[in-house]
């Protein structure tokens, strides 16, 4: 899957969680004027939004956040900057990868620049660090041993582990 791709899915997730919160809990919409009573709240059928993609907007129509599901049935919540780059995802994988919960930083290119996310068996965290989508530095904790490790990549890919393995 293209980082285009999943950051267009996670955004849209991120934009209807956020748009949702906002129009349950913030009253947004509830109020009708000066002087006039709150609309009353229906049945919980009626305070619920059904959709596979929320967007929120700001002032200028631009999609800021977007909360969507993807095509294999992970939802991703999805953060835009002002200049519609996907800067900020979380999100879960798809079921075919266990689901495992993420949070991806993406830098000005779209690219991943930090990664946190749980892996394998043991859902152990780890955290990847990125530079121009190469892995430059790994943190975690083992899937298999669930023992501590880190590891880093020189510029030439060449791996060193400066203390457990992965």
């Amino acid at each position: 899957m293209n980082n285009a791709y999943v950051a267009g899915l996670l955004s849209g997730f991120i934009g209807g969680i956020a748009g949702a919160f906002l129009l349950l809990h913030l009253g947004v919409g509830t109020q009708r004027g000066p002087g006039t009573a709150p609309l009353r709240a229906g049945s919980a059928a009626e305070r619920t939004v059904i959709a596979q993609q929320i967007q929120l907007i700001d002032a200028a129509g631009r999609t800021r956040a977007q909360l969507a599901m993807a095509p294999d049935g992970a939802p991703g919540l999805f953060f835009y900057d002002t200049k519609g780059r996907n800067r900020l995802v979380l999100g879960l994988y798809a079921p075919t990868e266990s689901e495992y919960p993420f949070v991806v930083l993406n830098d000005t290119n779209q690219k991943a620049a930090g990664i946190f996310r749980l892996f394998g068996a043991n859902e152990t965290p780890v955290v990847v660090l990125k530079n121009k989508a190469a892995d430059r530095s790994i943190l975690g904790l083992n899937p298999d041993s669930t023992d501590p490790f880190l590891v880093y990549y020189s510029r030439d890919g060449k791996k060193t582990e400066l203390f457990g393995n992965f």
